[in-house]
C-alpha cells in the first residue's frame, strides 16, 4: 500500500492550492457522494442532488483560501454540513410555491422537516460521511489480506451472517473466521483515522 500523505500536508491544505487537481478530485470522491446522499434523503431529485453537489463545490472553491481550520470552532466537516443543509434549505424553500410537478407536493413537508429537526440532519450527515470513509477504507485495504481472509470478514461484518455458516464456506474453523474479521476490522479502523486525519487535520 503507497504510504498516506503526512498529516501535516493535509487535504485541507492542498486544495486552498486552486492548482492542486489531484487534491480537487479526491475531495470530491470523498465530500461528493456525502453531499449528495444528504440531499437525495432530504427528498430532492436525482438531478437536482447532483447540481447541489456542483454547487458545494464551487462554494468549497471559492472560500477554500479562507479555510482555517480551528478545532474550537468545530470542524471543517460541521462547516461543510452547515453549507449544505443551507442550500437544500435555500433549493426547498425556492421550490415550495412552484408549481406541483408529478411527485414534488411534498415539498413544504421536506422542508419543514429539515428546519426542525437539525440535530437530526446532522446525525444522517455524521452517518453518510462515516459509510463514505468506511467504503474508502475497504478500497485501500482489500489488497492487503488474502481472499479467504477477506471474505471471512465480508461474510461476517458486512453481510451479517453467523461465523460456522461463512466458515463451511470457506473451508475455514469459526474461530479462524473471527480472528480475520477481527484483522480487517483492526485495519480498517486505522484507515478511517487515517482518512480523517487527511481530510480535516491541519498543520
Amino acid at each position: 500500500m503507497a504510504e498516506a500523505p503526512a498529516t501535516r500536508v493535509t487535504l485541507l491544505n492542498r486544495i486552498r492550492a486552486t492548482d492542486d487537481a489531484e487534491a480537487w478530485a479526491e475531495f470530491a470522491r470523498l465530500y461528493g457522494p456525502v453531499v449528495y446522499g444528504f440531499a437525495r434523503k432530504r427528498g430532492l431529485q436525482d438531478a437536482d442532488a447532483a447540481d447541489l453537489v456542483q454547487d458545494v463545490l464551487r462554494s468549497v472553491a471559492r472560500n477554500a483560501h479562507r479555510i482555517n481550520y480551528d478545532p474550537k470552532r468545530g470542524t471543517f466537516r460541521g462547516w461543510l454540513y452547515t453549507v449544505t443543509r443551507n442550500k437544500v434549505y435555500n433549493f426547498l424553500s425556492a421550490n415550495k410555491n412552484r408549481p406541483k410537478a408529478g411527485g414534488d407536493g411534498m415539498a413544504q413537508e421536506r422542508l419543514d422537516q429539515l428546519a426542525g429537526k437539525p440535530d437530526e440532519s446532522e446525525a444522517e450527515w455524521e452517518l453518510e460521511y462515516q459509510r463514505r470513509l468506511s467504503g474508502k477504507a475497504m478500497e485501500r485495504v482489500k489488497h492487503e489480506f488474502q481472499a479467504n481472509t477477506w471474505q471471512a470478514f465480508w461474510g461476517t461484518a458486512v453481510e451479517g451472517r453467523g461465523a460456522a455458516e461463512v466458515g463451511k464456506e470457506l473451508s475455514m474453523t469459526s474461530g479462524a473466521v473471527y480472528v480475520a474479521k477481527s484483522r480487517v476490522l483492526a485495519r480498517l479502523r486505522d484507515e478511517v483515522q487515517q482518512l480523517m486525519a487527511e481530510a480535516e487535520a491541519v498543520g
